[in-house]
């Protein structure tokens, strides 16, 4: 299977809340299935729920790509600036201001780079837990 196809995949179902979107990967063929109630999009084979051959691809929460990967990156880069980090993470709209803060700090890119990185180990880890072997 394609490590892209499981990507866009788990951005699909990443890019709402969890169980707003859901998507299914065939563990024998790599097909990929996408269902969200939000835009109406329901491709998912009849009997989906009972088929052992497809597997869901899992919410970004699911892998600890949330806030975990924020705490990390904060420990590592800027750990001076936990305490005024944890202030902007104490209300909503708390990523946006995270991100303003790294671009204020220069650092913003190195965000970006940092979590691409690690939700790409973390999808590549899910897809050996789970037997997907996977062509880069």
């Amino acid at each position: 299977m394609k490590n892209t196809d499981i990507e866009l995949a788990f951005e699909f179902v990443s890019s709402g809340s969890p169980y707003e979107h859901t998507a299914y990967i065939s563990k024998s063929t790599g097909e990929t299935f996408f269902q969200s109630d939000l835009s109406g999009e329901d491709d998912l084979p009849e009997g989906y729920e009972e088929d052992e051959d497809l597997l869901e691809i899992p919410h970004k929460n699911d892998l600890d790509l949330g806030t975990a990967l924020v705490w990390e990156f904060v420990g590592n880069n800027l750990p001076e600036d936990h305490g005024r980090i944890r202030g902007i993470f104490s209300s909503r709209g708390a990523y946006g201001r995270f991100k303003s803060y790294l671009d204020g700090k220069g650092i913003l890119d190195s965000w970006y780079e940092f979590e691409e990185a690690k939700t790409k180990e973390a999808i590549r880890n899910w897809c050996q837990e789970n037997g997907i072997s996977v062509e880069e």
